[in-house]
């Protein structure tokens, strides 16, 4: 059947309207997007950027450790500060506890950096620090942009001389119209911090024009708003062909997963690599006991074999392609603040997906059977896609292409599931009867804890109707309400002359 152009117009007005209003977030157009790998390539680009500073330096991290790649950051920083450039870094409170000293961000402030922590606790929000600025953006002079999953310490790094490999992870340099967007996030969470704004020109001064092909669209998710998370779920539903993730601590919820089966009995070729060693176990341990039901629907899951995968990127049908701060579980969807950049560009998607693909070189499949044999490179789509694919979907003429992109590693091997999945769950059930050993033999352990978090939430709650009942009182001082005449609202009527119920 023949498309005709209105028809075309029309469906290309809906898609767009559908992806503005699940990301929130329009599409901008002329960009100049870069695929940089691990930090190899990000923190050398960082530090070009940095040093070539002429105006300002919005850098924005969850963690900023002090070990020596941290502290090389900090005099490059403070290097360009003493030249007159002006240098805001945000960290994280929460991210930075026990990694970063005060002395470390003391002497950044003494040598000309403006520093300031992102959401630290409060007494009128005890809990509040919970939500987490998980950012990990640098921009320069509004020229250029980076965005990725990385933060700066030595794990990025690794140590050649102890064998130890670097962490796995994924950002990318934008410049264009893209870049003031980005900025304008920074900005928000300074502020939000408690920051002001001294130098307008940031704010104001518009991004060099369009300089490349790449149209994107900045997600930069707050606490409770859940716009990459409505994003997910509509790439997921939308994927013909390919989809292709990478997270470093997957927990999906119940719609995310059933979303991802979906993909999968439709015959869309859905992979997904996760860490096999994480720094947080328990958050490893609880996303295998989720392979089952992914593997049982189609969906192929991967773990990395080096130390840590840390990137969070997508990719769907070599069309789309998100590289960012959002990790697959609730708490980056809507508890945290975010950044992600999401492509719009063949070529880059393209570039995604090949990464992807290499990637799976020096990883192990997980499996529900018991077959430890190396899995030989196919172009042939698995058996259970071949039973789902209809005859004449537009699944079966992509089936060739998506085993032949499966293909460029030469081999992979293979891991059931069993022992993977009872590892998960007898982690838990030592916590569980750990828990329970503590609760009868230790009771105070327990009862303490919860009488200090309950005297906590009441201190909390009695300085916020403080606070309230004072902003109303000034509220009543500065606006005084008018005095209410002693006269009824409504003038009684007056019976007319005559009236015959009137008596003499």
């Amino acid at each position: 059947m023949k498309v005709e152009p209105e028809s075309h117009d029309l469906r290309r007005i809906l898609g767009e309207q559908a992806f503005t209003r699940a990301a929130g977030a329009p599409l901008i157009e002329g960009n100049q997007c870069e695929l940089l790998v691990d930090a190899r390539e990000n923190y050398p680009a960082w530090r070009r950027a940095i040093e070539a500073s002429e105006r300002f330096i919005h850098f924005e991290m969850y963690i900023l450790r002090d070990d020596r790649v941290g502290r090389e950051f900090a005099e490059l920083l403070i290097g360009q500060a003493q030249r007159g450039v002006q240098v805001r870094l945000l960290y994280d409170w929460l991210g930075s506890q026990g990694k970063t000293g005060a002395r470390f961000w003391r002497h950044l402030r003494t040598n000309g950096v403006e520093v300031l922590a992102s959401n630290p606790p409060r007494l009128t929000t005890p809990f509040g620090w919970l939500s987490r600025d998980h950012r990990k953006t640098l921009i320069v002079d509004n020229e250029v942009a980076f965005v990725s999953g990385l933060c700066v310490g030595n794990d990025w790094l690794g140590d050649t001389d102890r064998g130890i490999a670097p962490w796995r992870d994924t950002g990318i340099s934008l410049r264009g119209p893209a870049v003031a967007e980005i900025d304008r996030a920074f900005e928000s969470m300074w502020q939000l911090a408690g920051g002001k704004i001294l130098n307008a020109e940031s704010t104001d001064a518009a991004s060099p024009p369009g300089r490349g092909d790449c149209a994107v669209r900045v997600i930069a998710g707050t606490p409770e708003t859940g716009a990459l998370f409505r994003t997910d779920l509509l790439w997921a539903s939308i994927a013909s062909h390919r989809l292709y993730l990478t997270d470093a601590y997957f927990i999906g919820t119940t719609s995310y997963l059933d979303a991802l089966r979906s993909a999968a009995g439709a015959g869309v070729d859905v992979r997904l690599l996760v860490p096999s060693a994480s720094d947080i176990r328990a958050i490893a341990a609880f996303s295998r006991t989720q392979y089952r039901s992914l593997l049982n629907s189609g969906v192929r899951v991967f773990e990395w074999n080096g130390p840590m995968v840390h990137a969070k990127t997508a990719v769907v049908d070599g069309r789309w392609a998100r590289v960012g701060s959002s990790n697959l579980n609730i708490a980056s969807w809507i508890g945290n603040w975010e950044l992600d950049v999401c492509i719009e560009n063949e070529r880059f998607a393209a570039k995604l997906a090949e990464t992807f693909l290499r990637d799976l070189d020096n990883s192990t499949e997980i499996v529900v059977g018991t077959s430890k044999r190396p899995r030989q490179a196919t172009t042939h789509p698995p058996a259970q896609h071949q039973r789902r694919i209809r005859p004449g979907s537009a699944g079966r003429a992509a089936a060739a292409a998506i085993e032949l992109g499966g293909s460029i590693g030469s081999a992979m091997t293979r891991r059931s599931l069993a022992p993977t999945e009872a590892r998960s769950y007898a982690v838990f059930a030592i916590a569980l009867f750990s828990f329970t050993a503590i609760a009868i033999l230790l009771p105070r352990l327990l009862t303490v804890p919860l009488a200090i978090l309950a005297a906590v939430g009441g201190v909390s709650f009695t300085a916020r109707a403080i606070r309230l009942r004072r902003a109303n009182r000034t509220t009543d001082t500065q606006y005084p309400r008018q005095e209410q005449s002693s006269a009824p609202s409504v003038t009684a009527r007056s019976k007319p002359p005559g009236d015959p119920r009137k008596k003499p």
